[in-house]
């Protein structure tokens, strides 16, 4: 049977159509704007008065158009359509010799800067406090600080809080990782679980492979533990370089490799579940610990959580990190380590240099994740980020000039942007300082400065009004390109 046209159509539209052209003006007007969510079928079929499957034929056509994405279990939500592709990234090319870490003073300055609030803030990758359950956390640690008294204020030493622990046993499971509480230790944050790992398996002067570039969070741990740094090639998209990792392995005495395998920090490379396997094999052969820091493993824009190395570790030889500041609160320092076969050693550091980590924010954590508060909350920063991310995408391919190069990132919320070669990232920061912005240039990532030309950008505070920010920043590449070229 054949589709009747509407009486009274202006253009011989059906309905779908109609409604489908009025989206599309919409967002050109900027009503729905990119990585925004639009109308659910249901809410559009009110609002317009029209029937559910009108709703999905004119879905149907935004989406074969490009101007619309479906995201499981979120809806549907505006594409990041741009009349420009930038390039990505090509792989990493460091030195193949260790090198000693110094970074600390300019890692310092970055992060006093990253404190003023009179400052575009686009450098630290810090979460969105507005995306936090700040609220729903308060009310549980005001609770359970009423509730139970005094034994919010006794030590938890070694492993930590035991329900926090079976907790994140459990949750474990959706990363393909089989763990039981007893095999996890609560740290403060995975800054320090990664901290405990370095200082179990190396001693000053041993060689740690790391990915290039890499955050220099971990970068100021080796400089800290006196360690010599390893720079091995790394893919923006897919991580670590094997090949470059075995030859390195075959030319030096590699104690431990350190890597973020799931939406790294800064470049948001995803090692696939393949390349994971390989990676733990090559190290089992070798005997030669991983430390993996899974610390946005969470934040993924695709349809499942990625798997962790760990999954695949038969030889107790992977260390996994992680921590709860980037998706439930920076400040509780809540974090934990699966340390594998090194774990007696990690609980004997943790108590000699911390004793324990603070019992009232475990509880509270615990609670929240045991509730299904927790699994809500990350359906929304999920979405939420992964917007925000194909906006400031979206915004950099139109304010940059040439030669831009910027990653596009599956997971987390940094962008790993690599300016006209004759742009210096410390020039830039000092400039852009000047006109109330911050970022973070790309010296901080590599011990040996081989991205000079490079930025972090953090999208988690990217919002309409930040545009103008990044619109002057912007006009500051292009002039320091210029100056370059003359």
């Amino acid at each position: 049977m054949s589709k009747q046209k509407p009486e009274n159509s202006l253009a011989s539209e059906y309905r779908y159509e109609t409604l489908a052209r009025q989206i599309i003006q919409l967002i050109q007007q900027g009503t729905f704007r990119p990585g925004e969510r639009i109308p659910s079928v249901r809410q559009m079929s009110r609002q317009q008065a029209v029937s559910i499957s009108t709703v999905m034929q004119a879905y149907l056509i935004l989406e074969n158009e490009g101007l619309i994405e479906a995201r499981p279990q979120s809806g549907y939500f505006v594409r990041a359509v741009t009349d420009i592709s930038l390039p990505e990234l090509e792989i990493s090319a460091p030195s193949l010799d260790p090198s000693h870490v110094n970074l600390h003073e300019l890692v310092m300055m970055v992060m006093n800067d990253s404190a003023n609030p009179n400052l575009a803030q686009l450098g630290a990758a810090m979460p969105n406090l507005e995306l936090l359950p700040t609220e729903r956390i308060n009310r549980i640690m005001s609770r359970l600080a009423r509730k139970a008294g005094k034994g919010t204020h006794q030590y938890h030493f070694e492993s930590g809080l035991e329900e926090l622990r079976v907790q994140i046993a459990q949750r474990a499971v959706s990363s393909g990782c089989q763990l039981s509480p007893n095999d996890i230790v609560i740290t403060a944050g995975a800054t320090e679980a990664v901290n405990l790992c370095l200082h179990a398996v190396c001693r000053p002067g041993d060689i740690v492979a790391v990915e290039s570039p890499m955050y220099f969070g971990t970068l100021q741990i080796i400089e800290v533990h006196g360690l010599r740094a390893l720079e091995i090639p790394t893919n923006p998209r897919d991580g670590i370089s094997l090949g470059a990792l075995q030859f390195a392995i075959e030319h030096n005495p590699i104690k431990a490799v350190l890597t973020i395998s799931n939406f790294s920090n800064p470049t948001g490379s995803f090692i696939h579940d393949e390349k994971k396997k390989e990676l733990v094999e090559l190290l089992a052969r070798h005997d030669i610990p991983l430390i993996d820091n899974d610390v946005s493993g969470e934040i993924f824009f695709t349809e499942k959580r990625p798997m962790v190395t760990k999954a695949f570790d038969q030889k107790g030889l992977v260390m996994l990190c992680s921590s709860f500041s980037k998706d439930i609160s920076p400040s509780l320092r809540v974090g934990w380590v699966a340390p594998g076969r090194y774990k007696a050693e990690i609980e004997w550091l943790k108590f000699t240099l911390s004793s324990a980590t603070a019992t009232l924010p475990q509880m509270a954590i615990a609670e929240f994740l045991e509730s299904g508060g927790y699994d809500h909350h990350l359906r929304r920063l999920r979405r939420e980020y992964a917007g925000k991310v194909a906006q400031l995408y979206d915004a950099v391919t139109h304010t940059f000039p040439p030669g831009t190069r910027v990653t596009r990132p599956s997971g987390g919320y940094v962008l790993w942007v690599q300016l006209p070669e004759n742009v210096d990232s410390l020039e830039l920061y000092s400039l852009a300082l000047q006109g109330g912005i911050t970022l973070t240039p790309g010296y901080l990532f590599s011990p040996t400065n081989q991205f000079y030309n490079f930025i972090r950008l953090n999208a988690a505070a990217w919002s309409y009004p930040i545009m103008g920010a990044l619109e002057k920043l912007g006009d500051m590449i292009v002039e320091l390109a210029g100056r370059g070229r003359a």
